[in-house]
């Protein structure tokens, strides 16, 4: 018995060890488990948790980019940059959204309109996006909300990037302007969406949109330290960003402010360019809006008065606005003619007041005729029975392929402006493919005039006008200033043996002489007595210019119209004639041409020739001013 106990005793006492070994060696495996577990996240997995650890503790402020700015040929900014004052929030970083905005509308006297427009912009958003309350604080009321901020988790003061264009008006066509960046700016172009913040701008047209890359700049970048309760107690680093490239661009100011001035109260377009560089010294569209107005985001009311207005503000009509050219044609006619050997200058045409021809009556502008015609002549009196006949003999193919060639029907300001319009120059290929039907030669008679099918810019007129009067050589517009020196480009042109550079300015026409007779008819028309436009000649040779008139159609007049001999202020406005005047000058030394389109004006010569007339006054005057800064630098192509 006494053998039997201390034997089961003996089974108790090494269960017991058993255990309790058991017991130990399971604590020493756990033990060096959380050791080693320990030492792995210590040790191996230090810089992850570090990371971690510094992305709880340390922000990321990503600031808006500083814009480059616009220059014109002088160096004035005509687009700069300001700071703004906004107050952004992030719902989801709120506690309570209600009480937040209840304590803002205090603080910055926010109207029930505003605080409707925050609401109505957090059910449209996701939670962590930002919401704009404020783009136009003043600097007292940001200070004031930068005051109370201790108090107002998750609001977030904001100094962005603004736009200030000075000239307000002016310019608007040509660099357009700025606005929030939309989702389709941050789908449509990487930059954008790599650089973008809350309230960030960028170019919805005009030069802004088209320089959009290299305009925009780099964010500046902030990382600071923030405590258990997410409040900045320590700035950290400081990465600057870049400010965009600031472009400098061909037009001056001052000839751009006085062509606004003189189309004010009128719809239209005036351009201005340099004949050898092809430079655009001007380029107005009129009426014109305030781009400035677009900043802080224009009210649905001012957009839909923008949209609807009859006289089209946000068009821009030097590039974009499709006319007949009238009269203002009958140059490149006449050119065509004449280096297609189809007239002699000595042709004589008679004009009565119309010619019939397949049962219809063509009419000339002037009721009792010219008499007899030769070119020159029908040039210098715009007569339009004389054109009818060259136009017959020449064919509207060959006329299409010449005109061609001096820009009507083509693009001019290459990848400039997206809106840019080709127009039309019609041929039977195109009328065929167009309309679907046949030619018909009554339309090469009015094609010779200007009217029918053919549509074309201010602008492309312009160049067919430069292109002329540099004697007919090719010129490749710019906004872009020209690094070449003017009497370079008049060598090359001239085909001087000594300009070693190969030609980037190949003759358009055949025999120059060509030329030089077209340019000595539109001189008789503005200089000499019965020429459409020598009311407004300048007889000093410093400001002489030659021209040609341009009165183009906007309806059919009916015979009994025509009978009646209406004056213009008895015409309704929508039926009245464009104004054209198309110029190049001074005539002994040609330098710029340009082109005055008045809407609805009634005739070239009352209408568009009275405003060149001041114009070249201005442009000449500015000349020397202009080379001097062409000496001076060497500009950017």
């Amino acid at each position: 018995m006494l053998g039997d106990g201390i034997g089961s005793n003996v089974r108790k006492s090494k269960l017991i060890n058993r255990r309790m070994f058991l017991a130990s060696a399971a604590k020493a495996v756990v033990f060096f488990g959380i050791v080693g577990r320990l030492f792995y996240l210590q040790v191996e997995q230090n810089k992850k948790y570090l990371t971690l650890s510094d992305k709880n503790r340390i922000r990321e402020n990503k600031l808006p980019p500083v814009r480059g700015e616009f220059k014109d040929y002088f160096g004035k900014t005509i687009a700069g940059n300001l700071d703004v004052y906004e107050l952004h929030v992030i719902p989801e970083q709120v506690e309570d959204f209600r009480v937040l905005v209840t304590r803002v509308k205090q603080i910055l006297n926010l109207s029930e309109q505003d605080v409707r427009k925050i609401y109505k912009t957090k059910n449209k958003q996701k939670p962590w996006e930002t919401i704009i309350i404020s783009d136009n604080l003043s600097w007292n009321e940001f200070s004031k909300i930068n005051y109370y901020l201790y108090d107002l988790p998750g609001l977030k003061p904001v100094i962005s990037v603004g736009r200030n264009y000075p000239f307000n008006e002016s310019y608007s066509h040509v660099l357009g302007y700025v606005a929030y960046a939309s989702k389709e700016d941050l789908s449509s172009n990487e930059v954008i969406n790599e650089r973008h913040v809350p309230g960030l701008r960028v170019g919805k047209n005009g030069l802004e949109k088209t320089f959009e890359s290299e305009l925009i700049g780099t964010n500046t970048i902030q990382r600071f330290e923030v405590n258990a309760y997410g409040k900045r107690i320590n700035q950290l680093e400081v990465q600057n960003g870049d400010q965009g490239n600031s472009l400098r661009i061909t037009i001056d100011t001052e000839i751009q402010n006085y062509t606004y001035e003189l189309l004010a109260g009128e719809a239209g377009s005036i351009s201005v360019m340099d004949i050898y560089t092809g430079e655009v010294i001007a380029m107005n569209s009129s009426p014109s809006f305030n781009p400035n107005d677009f900043l802080y985001g224009i009210g649905s009311e001012e957009w839909k008065d923008l949209n609807s207005n009859p006289f089209k503000p946000l068009i821009n009509k030097t590039i974009s606005g499709l006319y007949s050219p009238g009269s203002t044609i009958k140059p490149i006619v006449a050119l065509s003619a004449l280096e297609n050997d189809v007239i002699r200058p000595s042709m004589q045409v008679f004009c009565s007041d119309s010619i019939d021809f397949y049962e219809q009556k063509f009419h000339c502008w002037k009721k009792k005729g010219h008499g007899y015609m030769t070119l020159k002549n029908a040039i210098k009196q715009s007569c339009d029975i004389y054109f009818y006949e060259v136009a017959r003999l020449l064919g509207v193919d060959r006329l299409n392929e010449t005109a061609k060639r001096f820009g009507l029907g083509n693009i001019v300001l290459q990848n400039f402006f997206e809106n840019e319009k080709k127009g039309v120059f019609p041929s039977t290929k195109w009328k065929k493919e167009a309309v679907g039907q046949n030619w018909y030669l009554g339309e090469t008679l009015i094609t010779g005039i200007g009217q029918g099918y053919i549509q074309s810019t201010p602008l492309q007129l312009t160049l067919m006008t430069a292109q002329l009067a540099n004697g007919g050589n090719k010129i490749y517009p710019t906004l872009i200033p020209n690094k070449k020196r003017v009497e370079l480009i008049k060598k090359e042109m001239e085909g001087n043996e000594d300009y070693d550079l190969p030609t980037n300015h190949p003759s358009l026409v055949r025999n120059k002489e060509n030329v030089k007779f077209v340019l000595d008819a539109m001189f008789k028309s503005t200089n000499e007595v019965y020429g459409t436009s020598y009311a407004s000649r300048i007889e000093d040779p410093k400001y002489q210019f030659a021209g040609k008139t341009g009165t183009a159609q906007v309806k059919r007049i009916t015979e009994a119209e025509r009978e009646l001999d209406r004056k213009l202020d008895q015409i309704p406005y929508k039926e009245r004639d464009h104004a054209w005047f198309i110029a190049f000058g001074p005539y002994k030394n040609p330098r710029y041409a340009l082109t005055v389109l008045v809407e609805h004006g009634g005739s070239g010569s009352s209408a568009a020739a009275p405003i060149a007339k001041k114009l070249f006054k201005k442009i000449i005057d500015r000349h020397d001013e202009r080379e001097e800064i062409r000496n001076k630098n060497i500009l950017v192509l």
